[in-house]
């Protein structure tokens, strides 16, 4: 006797839903896995200095590294312009010595990321003095901040492909730039001004100062942000920046 099977659609609808809509949400995570870990790619882990994006978002960020006279203007500054996005990278030794001016940028919203410790270039370190480094400012910046710092840009931003991996296994993304105001240089404020309107596109990371070797660039930060504002810029967060769907980094030998 032969028998023969009926196939009853009907019935089986809802496990034939559940399998499609799995098979989907399994190709969107395989899709969006760039997205979730910006740094890890088949060449291994990667610094990040922009973000290809079709929206004009943007990135500012500020290394501190010494003084005390500049923090309270820049933050001023960023204030009076309504900018609520920004991220500063300290130098861990500088905000053991000024934690009132720590707390006063994570008061006023923003950002905290790592500088090192020690403000030494990590090309010139073995291994083990860079990840003793990168921990002792992770501490530091967690008991000042209580938020661990999850961002670093390495002193001077000297980094090798050695201490990529390095920083990876410390649970930190390194953060270059795109566009360099070259405040440091005090080439005066009309100079910092054209160093940045002329290079920023969308999806870009600016690099300023706030420490007190940097005279001019609470001047020159003014027209900086209402020029952004007036030619439709956003400033984003990193972290934001950073899940755009094509990231940027840069490759080093």
């Amino acid at each position: 006797m032969t028998g023969i099977w009926v196939f009853n659609l009907s019935k089986w609808k809802p496990f034939i839903f559940i399998c499609v809509a799995s098979l989907f949400v399994a190709s969107w995570l395989f899709v969006q896995r760039d997205n979730m870990s910006v740094f890890s790619t088949s060449d291994g882990p990667q610094a990040f200095y922009r973000a290809e994006t079709s929206a004009d978002n943007i990135a500012l960020t500020f290394n501190i590294s010494w003084g005390e006279q500049n923090v309270t203007p820049t933050l001023q500054v960023l204030q009076d312009h309504e900018v609520r996005n920004a991220t500063f990278f300290l130098s861990a030794s500088w905000a053991e010595k000024y934690p009132d001016l720590v707390k006063e940028i994570v008061d006023a919203g923003y950002t905290i990321g790592s500088h090192g410790y020690r403000y030494k270039n990590y090309s010139t370190w073995s291994d083990d003095q860079v990840v003793q480094d990168m921990r002792r400012s992770k501490q530091v910046l967690q008991e000042l901040t209580g938020e661990t710092p999850t961002l670093l840009r390495p002193p001077n931003g000297a980094f090798t492909a050695k201490t990529l991996d390095l920083a990876q296994n410390q649970h930190l993304d390194i953060i270059h730039w795109s566009v360099n105001s070259f405040d440091y240089e005090n080439p005066g404020a009309e100079k910092i001004v054209d160093n940045v309107l002329a290079n920023t596109t969308g999806g870009d990371v600016l690099m300023f100062h706030a420490s007190d070797s940097v005279k001019q660039t609470n001047t020159a930060l003014p027209t900086i942000l209402k020029t952004l504002k007036e030619r439709n810029y956003t400033f984003t967060s990193l972290e934001e920046l950073m899940s755009s769907a094509h990231s940027n980094s840069e490759e080093v030998n």
